[in-house]
């Protein structure tokens, strides 16, 4: 089983440390007696505070075997001892009415004594599980054994911003793209589009932000419990390319935990560059024999300020509710929800590649969520899990008249069913999946883009395996895809418009060796694959919003790659850092390229669609350092070389060299920080693009958290670009007529209720 681990661990004192052991070992002399026996022993600690959590409920029964086992009430010191156990293997779950529900496997070779520190996560504060089997510290780089990062609790709450790209933008190897506040999205080692994937609870979102730079993303990370960025074999469960990566938003919006009380939270957020506020509140509640969850959240944003004037036409206003239920039993669970997203912004004018006046854009998002998990928990396999949806999307374009200058509409049917498996042999855990979409596209207004449908079926497996200090993740996913446009045109003037299929197979593998049990090192092969969109294949017209007349091609073949990456990462108790290079190469890298040219009927600039072979190349580090008990400094940096490979020319939307380098002060229940985000000048640039220049920007955090009763009180203030400094994103197209926000203070509390 892998666990996501909270950042950082609990501080505990020599004399803590020394109290703990004596517990231990107070509680095992019984056990001293009955060596003939294996015995599981250890205590259980609340993740923040460090302290024992009394009257916790554990259940221990031999893997297989659900029905069968023994159960425990830890006490008030919060130590447990399960004695006179035959050698096997363990499933041990622990619960408690005010924590995260957990479940974990043990081991038990003859007559071992196995010792377990637990630290669970307590459900109004921060609300990704943590499961840690003996002394662990927790670190923002624990992606270097998981291939994933995560942003979670008090350091999501310190990051949030408008949009999901403005939280990750300062994150190791991410980049914001944008053409305004509103339309941004993430951007992984130089990949965007739908080479980075975007999914909610595991399942890919439906929208257009992937195929032009206008188009926003509709997710509000406001309310989400945390995000993840996942790289690796992993990635091949969701989608056929792993070059770029995936960012999941985690939200749980269909409930998956039985409990007693009603949890939830409340919060509000505003920010002084764009006079923004919002307003959140979700909660679970039991009504047997179902859980209820319900969630809305609104926000408000004006037009930015720069340090160069206002950004006209730069606004932001949303609407965001779901609500769900599940019935929770013995062996699993079963569930609907249903969320609805509404955004109204602006796209700012007056620069190349935009409307002059700036263009409105409505976009609306509803979703309807099936999904369910039944733990089998056989001698193979573990348990089966489902997730169906249906989505309904509309995307309009508004002309300064008022009328509608584009129009698009998705209807979309996706699932996903996957069974999740035991070890065996050296196999530690895996995945055996099919995915399958059907997806309806529409256009109206002036845009020429041919109505299609595209189906996608592709099943796939992901296997982890150890032996010895070697370990290892493996996935091969065969993706088949078929897209079809509602009327054939042979002498359309981008070509013979007909149906398209496509199929597959990509494969990705991490090697990972232990030199020490702080030193490890690794690499990733991967063979990735990605089918172009209805947009590349068919475009033919112009788009308002992109101020672009967009020329598809429907000749274009797949977008293939290999990539090759190496890593290396240290954890010391104070000190960890990762380092990874990486090298991918595109044979067919599909990408709309300025021309020149212009079409006279619209006096729009031409961008043709291209499938071009290219080369992506860069490397990234980070550094964490406790150089005091409460005083941590951290460092990152991150690059990203791409050119085409015919000619070694830059390719075009590129990040710059970035860095980052800060300090964080925890004093009791306050948090403070300072960082500097600096970026070195982009003048590796393709045709027809800007430049940008190098950058420094600090920014400085205050963050304080305290209790009432069971109710948890986090509230922070960000205050970014502190000198207002005027600075440009190399990555947004609104760098043509004004610089990034200038000084720009984020206000945020959250209540963590329970009752």
């Amino acid at each position: 089983m892998g666990y996501v681990a909270e950042r950082y661990a609990p501080r505990r004192t020599p004399f803590f440390n020394a109290l703990l052991l004596f517990v231990l070992i107070a509680v095992s002399v019984p056990a001293l007696h009955a060596q003939q026996y294996a015995s599981i022993r250890g205590i259980i600690l609340d993740a923040e505070s460090g302290q024992p959590v009394p009257d916790t409920y554990l259940f221990l029964h031999p893997k297989g075997e659900p029905g069968e086992g023994r159960q425990e009430s830890v006490g008030e010191d919060g130590t447990f001892l399960f004695s006179r156990l035959q050698p096997g293997h363990y499933v041990l779950s622990i619960s408690h009415t005010g924590y995260k529900m957990q479940i974990m496997e043990v081991p038990l070779p003859v007559t071992e004594e196995r010792d377990v520190i637990m630290y669970l996560q307590p459900r109004t504060y921060e609300t990704a599980p943590v499961v840690v089997t003996g002394t662990h510290r927790h670190s923002r780089i624990e992606a270097g054994d998981e291939r994933m990062f995560v942003l979670h609790g008090r350091e999501l709450e310190k990051e949030l911003g408008l949009t999901l790209a403005a939280t990750l933008k300062n994150e190791t190897g991410i980049a914001m793209r944008a053409m305004g506040p509103a339309p941004a999205r993430p951007v992984i080692r130089g990949l965007g589009g739908d080479r980075v994937v975007l999914s909610e609870d595991g399942s890919r979102t439906t929208d257009l932000s992937a195929t032009s730079p206008d188009h926003a993303v509709t997710i509000e990370p406001f309310a989400v419990e945390r995000i993840e960025v996942i790289r690796g074999p992993q990635v091949l469960t969701r989608a056929a390319g792993t070059l770029g990566g995936i960012v999941n938003v985690v939200r749980h919006e269909i409930p998956q935990e039985r409990h007693d009380n009603i949890i939830g939270a409340l919060g509000v957020y505003g920010e002084s560059a764009n006079g923004g506020l919002l307003a959140s509140v979700y909660g679970e509640a039991p009504l047997e024999p179902l859980m209820l969850r319900a969630e809305v959240t609104r926000r408000s944003a004006g037009d930015v300020r720069t340090p160069e004037g206002m950004l006209g036409n730069s606004s932001a206003h949303s609407l965001d509710y779901s609500f769900g239920g599940s019935h929770i039993f013995g062996h699993g669970y079963a569930g609907a929800s249903y969320r609805e997203y509404s955004l109204a912004y602006g796209v700012p004018g007056g620069f190349v590649g935009a409307h002059p006046r700036g263009v409105d854009i409505e976009l609306e998002r509803r979703q309807i969520n099936l999904r369910g998990m039944y733990a089998i928990d056989a001698s193979l396999l573990h348990d089966i899990r489902f997730h169906f949806k249906r989505a309904w999307y509309r995307h309009k374009e508004f002309e300064a008249s008022g009328l509608i200058g584009s129009e698009f509409r998705i209807v979309s049917y996706a699932g996903d069913v996957r069974a999740i498996h035991h070890a065996f042999g050296p196999v530690t855990d895996g995945i055996v999946g099919i995915d399958l979409e059907h997806r309806d596209f529409n256009v109206g207004g002036y845009v020429f883009t041919v109505p299609s449908t595209s189906t996608m079926i592709a099943p796939y497996i992901f296997e982890r395996l150890r032996i010895g200090r070697l370990s290892a993740e493996a996935a091969m996913r065969y993706t088949w895809n078929r897209v079809v446009p509602v009327e054939e045109k042979p002498d359309a003037r981008i070509g013979h418009i007909r149906e398209r299929r496509f199929d597959a197979l990509s494969l990705s593998a991490t090697l990972r060796y232990a030199l020490t049990d702080i030193v490890h090192v690794g690499v990733n092969v991967s063979r990735s694959n990605r089918m172009p969109t209805v947009e590349e294949l068919y475009s033919e017209g112009p788009h308002l919003a992109a101020y672009s007349y967009e020329v598809g091609n429907p000749e274009l073949d797949m977008e293939r790659g290999t990539g090759l990456e190496a890593f290396l990462y240290h954890r010391f108790d104070h000190l960890s850092f990762n380092v990874n290079v990486f090298h991918n190469e595109l044979t067919s890298f599909i990408t709309p390229r300025n021309t020149g040219d212009l079409n006279y009927a619209t006096f729009l600039p031409i961008y043709v669609t291209e499938g071009v072979p290219a080369i992506f190349s860069g490397a990234e580090a980070q550094v964490e350092w406790d150089v005091l008990p409460t005083v941590r400094l951290d460092a990152s940096l991150s690059y990203t070389h791409g050119s085409f490979s015919d000619d070694g020319s830059p390719l075009p939307q590129i990040p710059p060299l970035k860095g980052g380098l800060g300090a964080t002060a925890r004093v009791g229940a306050w948090r403070v920080g300072v960082e500097a985000i600096m970026a070195a000048r982009q003048d590796r640039v393709d045709t027809y693009e800007e430049m940008t220049a190098g950058y420094v920007i600090l920014n400085a955090s205050m963050q304080y958290s305290f209790a009432t009763g069971k109710q948890v009180h986090n509230m922070s203030l960000v205050v970014d670009n502190m000198t207002n400094r005027a600075y440009r994103n190399h990555l947004s197209r609104v760098k043509a007529i004004l610089p990034e926000a200038g000084i720009n203070a984020r206000v945020t509390y959250k209540l963590y209720f329970d009752f």
